[in-house]
C-alpha cells in the first residue's frame, strides 16, 4: 500500500509498474516518462529508420493497458529533483509528488567520444524516437553516411540507412566487428556477409574530426583518410543517466550501486535498468532491464526476490543475417571450444570445466535456443568436442 513513484518508462520502469500492480491492488502508482509517446520497443528503431516499421507497430502497451491497471502514466514530464529525506519528487510541470517507495529507471544516454566537430549539424547518436526522427530527416538530404562504431546497434542502424539507399561506411576502433560478441573468425565471416549487403568498413581506425564548417560533410581519421558523408552517426555505447542519483547522494560507481534486491543505498529507493551497477557489472541489455524491473517491482511491494544476474545474449536483427551470441565467446582462444564452420556459417560452443559458458551461432540458428538454455542452467556437458562440433549435432541432447 501507499504511493509508488517510478522515474522512467522504459522496460525496467514499465515492468516494475506491472509487477507492483499484480501484487498491490490498492496502492497508487505514478510513472513519469520524459518522452511524449507511449512505451515502445527500442530495438525496433533501426526498422523505423529504414521505413519498415511505424511507431504503433512497436508500441508495447496502449493507453488502455495503463488505464486498466490504474497506473497514472505521465508522458512528457521530467522529474527534475528528488528529496529523499522528505520523500518527494519535483517535476518539470511544476508539481511536487510524495512517495512511499521510489524506483529510478532513468536508463542511459549515448556516449559521444571526444572527437572534434561533434556539435555540427548532421551528427547524431540513436537512443530514442526523437533521435530516429532527426536521423530520418537528415537521411533525406544526403546519400552517404559515416557510422562510428561497429557494434550491434550501429550495424542495425546502418542497415536501416542502407535500406533507404544511403551508402554506409563503418569506422571501428577495434580490429573486428562486434568485439564484445564475436571472436576473430566469426567477425570476419560477419564482415564478409555485411560487405555483400553494401557496407564498407574501416577497422582498427581512430576518428579525428568531423569534416565540414557548420554542417557535417564526413569524417577524417588519424591516418589522414577522409570519408565523405552528410550524416555522421555515433554508436559508441552508452553511459548510465546518474544525474538524479548523484544529486540524491546515492552510492554510485560506474552506475547506481544496488544490492541483490535492487535496493540502493537509500531507504525506500530502488533502481533498475541501464543505470544500475550490480555486483560490479552494468548490463545495458533489454532482457536484463526487464528482469531487474520485475524484481524491483516485486520487492517494492513487499516481496523478497533476489537478482542473480543475466547471461548476456545478443542477436543481430538484420535481414539476411542469423546471429546469436551469448556468454563468454573466448576471443583469445584460451578455453575449450567445439567449432563448426562452412561458407557463411560459424558455430562455436565454449566450454569450461565441462559446462557451456558461451555460444555463437552465425548463418544458422538450429540449436541456438537449446544451447542458450543449457548455458543459463549451467548444464553439465559430457559429449566429446568432436561430436559437439558436428554439423548435425542434436542440441536437444544438451538438455537431456
Amino acid at each position: 500500500m501507499g504511493r509508488y513513484v517510478i522515474v522512467g518508462c522504459g522496460t525496467a520502469g514499465a515492468t516494475a509498474a506491472d509487477k507492483i500492480r499484480s501484487r498491490d491492488e490498492k496502492g497508487e502508482i505514478v510513472v513519469f516518462s520524459e518522452e511524449p509517446v507511449l512505451y515502445y520497443y527500442r530495438p525496433r528503431l533501426p526498422d523505423y529508420i529504414a521505413g519498415r516499421a511505424e511507431l504503433q507497430e512497436f508500441t508495447l502497451h496502449p493507453r488502455e493497458w495503463w488505464d486498466k491497471r490504474r497506473i497514472d502514466l505521465r508522458l512528457g514530464v521530467k522529474v527534475t529533483k528528488v528529496d529523499p529525506a522528505a520523500r518527494t519528487v519535483q517535476t518539470s510541470d511544476g508539481q511536487t509528488i510524495s512517495y512511499d517507495s521510489l524506483l529510478l529507471a532513468t536508463g542511459a544516454r549515448s556516449f559521444i567520444p571526444p572527437v572534434a566537430g561533434t556539435d555540427k549539424e548532421g551528427v547524431f547518436a540513436l537512443r530514442d524516437l526523437a533521435d530516429a526522427d532527426r536521423i530520418v530527416e537528415r537521411a533525406e538530404k544526403t546519400s552517404r553516411a559515416v557510422l562510428i562504431g561497429g557494434g550491434l546497434l550501429g550495424l542495425e542502424t546502418g542497415h536501416g540507412l542502407l535500406r533507404r539507399g544511403i551508402k554506409v561506411e563503418v569506422v571501428e576502433f577495434f580490429d573486428r566487428l562486434m568485439p564484445r560478441q564475436m571472436d576473430p573468425t566469426g567477425a570476419a565471416k560477419l564482415q564478409a556477409i555485411l560487405e555483400g549487403m553494401g557496407f564498407s568498413f574501416h577497422l582498427g581506425a581512430r576518428s579525428r574530426e568531423i569534416l565540414g564548417s557548420g554542417q557535417a560533410e564526413g569524417l577524417s581519421l588519424e591516418d589522414g583518410t577522409e570519408i565523405p558523408g552528410g550524416l555522421v552517426l555515433f554508436s559508441a555505447g552508452v553511459r548510465p543517466n546518474l544525474d538524479l542519483a548523484k544529486e540524491m547522494g546515492l552510492a554510485c560507481d560506474k552506475g547506481v550501486t544496488v544490492d541483490d534486491r535492487l535496493a540502493t543505498s537509500r531507504e525506500g529507493v530502488w533502481a533498475a535498468g541501464d543505470l544500475i551497477e550490480h555486483q560490479g557489472r552494468i548490463y545495458g541489455l533489454w532482457p536484463a532491464a526487464m528482469s531487474q524491473g520485475a524484481i524491483a517491482g516485486i520487492n517494492m511491494s513487499g516481496g523478497e526476490e533476489l537478482y542473480r544476474g543475466t547471461v548476456p545474449s545478443t542477436s543481430l536483427k538484420v535481414v539476411g543475417v542469423d546471429l546469436m551470441a551469448s556468454g563468454e565467446i573466448d576471443a583469445e582462444g584460451k578455453l575449450e571450444a567445439a567449432v563448426f564452420q562452412a561458407e557463411g556459417i560459424y558455430r562455436k560452443m565454449v566450454l569450461k570445466e565441462g559446462r557451456i559458458v558461451g555460444c555463437l551461432f552465425l548463418g544458422l540458428n538450429k540449436g541456438a535456443k537449446e544451447c542458450q538454455t543449457a548455458l543459463e542452467k549451467g548444464a553439465k556437458v559430457d559429449r566429446p568436442l568432436s561430436e559437439l562440433g558436428r554439423e548435425d549435432f542434436d542440441f536437444t541432447k544438451l538438455l537431456s
